[in-house]
């Protein structure tokens, strides 16, 4: 379970205290001025603070505008999970502008607050955790592709599958460890499983718009959550909304 936080303080401090978990964080307003590992540091919207579990830390308003920012707590067990055994990645700078890093903890904290989406929460602590591991310095150890693992799962996502799809149902397909399918999966498609099966979905959507279903009818048999959940993830891909998009459809209709 990962615990979420958004807050704002205008007076008052937070205490100097702990927290089991990492502290993954993003100002979305004023200065967060706040001590951690014998230095004072100071975190502006538009970057991620990432702390490491079990390090004291406080929190105080900067100046007479407070501040307001969202959280997730990362329990060391999902890192765990990605990493397969290695130590826990440690950052030492408090705060970051990586946009690496700043993308990923973002969207993790999105992910989360959205509500139930556990394949895409998979896909966000994964992106959270390898840029974490850049961050630090880390570099991943070089081993075979496993290229026919991956043409299954490609295959399976190529399928259409049943909303509900996650890592752990992609690692039996694949016959091997969940994290380094993904990892495998990136280096040969050039994006993730989530990322794959997602645009898969919206590439069906549109064939049904095309064909005279309503939005909401196209988003459900396409295998989304909702129409809400299509409309985000058709912006996001596409820029525009999926309304926009299907006006602009029906102006390109050209008979002759």
């Amino acid at each position: 379970m990962v615990e979420l936080m958004e807050a704002r303080l205008r007076t008052g401090a937070f205490s100097p205290h702990r927290h089991e978990t990492y502290t993954i964080a993003v100002t979305t307003a004023g200065v967060q001025s706040f001590n951690y590992r014998g230095d004072q540091w100071q975190s502006l919207p538009g970057q991620a603070v990432i702390l490491h579990p079990d390090e004291v830390h406080d929190g105080f308003c900067r100046d007479q505008g407070g501040f307001a920012y969202r959280a997730a707590y990362l329990p060391p067990s999902h890192v765990q999970a990605v990493i397969g055994g290695a130590p826990l990645p440690f950052l030492f700078a408090a705060t970051t502008s990586d946009a690496d890093l700043v993308k990923s903890a973002l969207r993790l904290i999105d992910i989360c607050a959205a509500g139930d989406d556990p394949f895409g929460y998979q896909d966000a602590l994964f992106q959270l955790v390898s840029a974490m591991q850049r961050g630090e310095g880390g570099t991943p150890t070089k081993r075979r592709i496993n290229r026919e693992a991956v043409a299954r799962v490609r295959a399976f996502l190529d399928d259409g599958p049943a909303p509900g799809t996650n890592l752990a149902q992609l690692e039996g397909i694949a016959g091997y460890d969940r994290w380094q399918l993904s990892r495998d999966f990136r280096l040969l498609l050039g994006t993730s499983p989530y990322r794959y099966l997602l645009f898969r979905r919206v590439e069906h959507a549109r064939r049904l718009l095309r064909s005279g279903l309503s939005i909401a009818s196209a988003a459900h048999e396409a295998g989304f959550a909702d129409q809400s959940h299509f409309g985000r993830v058709f912006r996001q891909t596409f820029g525009t909304t999926v309304l926009a998009w299907h006006r602009a459809e029906a102006r390109r209709t050209i008979i002759l």
